[in-house]
């Protein structure tokens, strides 16, 4: 049987790879070559100055590094349109080699595993500007209502060497956390993830100001904010809250916040476990874009609205209650911050759990029957163009679907198992069994499945693998209504729950045609797809 389904899950992702064009770029940004793979990072140590008129960088990144596999080449990342000015390991300069992104290092002699070094890499240029922050990577240079800078920067799927040199892969976070110095013209701040250290007045009309995140931390994460800002702070059961936030926003922030994070911390942390990067804090700061997860410094754009830009994504009114920003990028901290994707093909990984945090909030703070009607208000978002996981190794992330339709595949399986209990037990140890861990598809499916007791693998497959959702396929024979499921997955297996006449029953459906157990009419029959997301083909 695993055969088979390896062979099926092959020849699917061949179908989609033929559909695809892919390029030497794309590999070597997204593949797990000899020369990725023989070293792992431990600790990124970036010291930079940033010149918002002119729009440079100059400065130098130092990579501890320890070598896992016999190598006397590694690769770095930097985009192409940045010089590397150049790379020194043990006082001595390193050859290179540039292939698109990708900077071919070359020791000068074999490295041998257990070994370990720190490359300091020097760097300067104009960075990416991004035309559409945060959807297209790059760098956000704006004016605040003072006519002072205001810059910010999100990467996301574009890639975190866009503006520093770093192995740019999901499957490699800095075991000990990373610095972040950041020199800055006299009169602004950067904020940075993790716990501020300090600044230094540098005596040329900058200031650096010193961060250090001391989790493992995914390179896109990795920020700087510059703006005039002040600073917030509150605590919540001893969790440290610090908000940065442009000063004519000042107070309008305090009121904002303290509507929502306090509630949101004490429900995430009940569902999710404790909030994962306690050592490091947690900070919303104000951007010039919408937002972005970065790890223990959340990019907060939402303009202090309610819902999504005041706007409902769910069309229910029930969005409009608290601030979609802060409670979406924050469930990140726990899925995608923390619970991390090996590969952008798996994004749902990150997608599907954190949107489907919204729904948990709105059941913590407002009750069940306004979760599933916000979850299935969403569904109207899904477009159901190509499947939800992407193609592994070329950096290529599958359909926005790993939104909605991966939030509410997570809501079916909930309604599948049928055992709340049980569902939020299995979903709190899943968050804290992958805790600060680097995982795959096949690692979430073997979770769900040994802890529901259940074979979810179907499931996870047609609504994951597959553009279309289930198809429930019912029709009437003589006095009797049958019902089956349509789908690209052989064997697949759901229940469905059902009324006639004011009584309700759940059946197990299959491929194959089955009998309702009451004889009656199909006008007569009310299926319910607003607990398990599917459509019906009368």
């Amino acid at each position: 049987m695993k055969t088979l389904l390896y062979i099926s899950l092959l020849l699917l992702g061949l179908q989609q790879v033929s559909a695809q064009h892919f390029t030497r770029k794309d590999t070597l940004q997204g593949g797990l070559r000899h020369e990725r793979t023989s070293y792992d990072v431990q600790r990124y140590d970036l010291n930079i100055k940033i010149n918002p008129e002119e729009k440079t960088i100059v400065g130098y990144n130092d990579i501890t590094f320890k070598i896992a596999e016999p190598t006397k080449k590694i690769q770095i990342d930097l985009f192409d349109n940045m010089s590397v000015d150049s790379i020194v390991f043990n006082k001595k300069p390193l050859q290179y080699k540039r292939d698109h992104h990708a900077v071919f290092v070359s020791f000068n002699e074999m490295m041998q595993p257990g070994k370990e070094g720190k490359i300091r890499f020097y760097y300067s240029g104009k960075p990416l500007i991004a035309r559409n922050a945060p959807w297209d990577g790059g760098f956000v240079f704006k004016k605040d209502s003072q006519g002072k800078p205001w810059i910010g920067v999100a990467v996301q799927g574009t890639g975190a060497s866009l503006w520093y040199p770093v192995k740019d892969s999901q499957s490699d976070e800095p075991d000990f956390g990373s610095s972040v110095k950041v020199a800055v013209p006299n009169g602004l701040m950067n904020v940075s993830n993790g716990r501020f250290l300090g600044l230094e007045d540098l005596k040329n009309g900058y200031t650096r100001w010193d961060w250090e995140v001391k989790s493992p931390i995914n390179t896109y994460d990795i920020t700087v904010n510059i703006a005039d800002y002040v600073h917030i702070h509150d605590n919540y059961k001893g969790l440290d809250l610090d908000y940065y936030v442009l000063r004519a926003n000042e107070e309008k922030a305090k009121k904002h916040f303290e509507a929502d994070v306090k509630p949101m911390m004490e429900c995430f942390q009940s569902k999710f476990g404790t909030y994962p990067f306690t050592e490091d804090g947690y900070k919303l700061v104000e951007t010039p874009y919408l937002g972005m997860e970065h790890q223990s410094a959340v990019a907060y754009g939402n303009k202090y609205l309610k819902g999504y830009l005041g706007n409902d994504l769910s069309f229910t009114g029930v969005g409009l209650a608290f601030d979609y920003i802060t409670i979406h990028e924050t469930g990140h901290e726990w899925f995608g911050n923390s619970v991390t994707s090996k590969d952008i093909a798996d994004m749902w990984i990150h997608e599907g759990f954190t949107t489907y945090s919204e729904t948990v909030f709105i059941e913590c703070t407002q009750g069940y029957e306004n979760a599933m009607k916000y979850i299935n208000g969403q569904s109207m978002n899904v477009r159901n163009d190509k499947p939800i996981i992407g193609i592994y190794g070329v950096n290529n992330e599958g359909s926005g679907d790993m939104y909605y339709k991966g939030s509410l595949m997570l809501n079916t399986l909930r309604h599948v198992i049928n055992d709340d209990p049980k569902w939020w037990a299995l979903i709190l140890k899943y968050s804290e069994t992958y805790r600060h861990k680097i995982i795959d598809t096949e690692t979430v499916v073997e979770f769900f499945n040994k802890e529901s007791g259940m074979n979810l693998t179907p499931i996870f497959n047609q609504y994951l693998r597959y553009k279309d959702i289930p198809v429930l396929e019912v029709r009437q024979v003589k006095k009797n209504v049958e019902v089956r499921w349509k789908t690209d997955v052989t064997n697949f297996e759901m229940p469905v729950e059902y009324t006639i006449k004011e009584k309700s029953a759940r059946i197990k459906v299959t491929n194959d045609w089955r009998k309702l157990s009451e004889k009656t009419n199909i006008n007569e029959v009310n299926f319910n797809n607003k607990k398990m997301f599917f459509s019906i083909l009368k």
